[in-house]
């Protein structure tokens, strides 16, 4: 699977190095000079260019991606790329970073994000998940499918203790 990450920084880097590692072809894309690491992340593809601009998104041949990650640290361009990703280059599959929690809200399908990950979430979901036995923990909304990822912690008494 072709799978590109807008946004090379450490959360970019550290997802392609995963995606990598699992048979995946990545290309890191970013506009920082500085971010371009390619010592760091050597088996992946890289572009310096600006993910929000489309001359830059024909460069990267999105369109060839399966996958597209807005990872950047700027939730506007998180968006904007998810966008373009979507409707410009029918990528069937957009993953974004939600970098504040205030806007949570608009990284749903209008914005063209599948799947929105937030770290503040994902953390304060572990949290609950540590302390809470016998409560549903919500752990990732999925919004396209309108399906919710959750986790129940059983006491160590119930009958149905360590059963799929």
């Amino acid at each position: 699977m072709r799978v590109a990450i807008a946004g090379a920084g450490a959360v970019g880097r550290s997802i392609a190095q995963e995606l990598l590692e699992n048979g995946h072809e990545v290309l890191l894309i970013d506009k920082s000079p500085k971010a371009i690491k390619v010592e760091m992340v050597p088996r992946a593809e890289w572009l310096l260019a600006d993910a929000c601009e489309i001359s830059s998104l024909d460069d990267a041949a999105l369109e060839r991606c399966q996958v597209v990650v807005a990872s950047s640290g700027d939730d506007k361009v998180n968006l904007v790329v998810s966008l373009l990703a979507k409707t410009e280059y029918g990528v069937p599959r957009v993953v974004a970073r939600i970098n504040h929690p205030k806007n949570e809200w608009l990284f749903n399908e209008s914005w063209g994000v599948d799947v929105a990950v937030s770290t503040p979430r994902l953390l304060s979901a572990l949290v609950e998940e540590a302390v809470s036995v016998g409560d549903l923990v919500r752990l990732m909304t999925f919004r396209q499918g309108e399906a919710n990822l959750v986790e129940l912690t059983l006491p160590d008494d119930a009958p149905l203790g360590g059963q799929r």
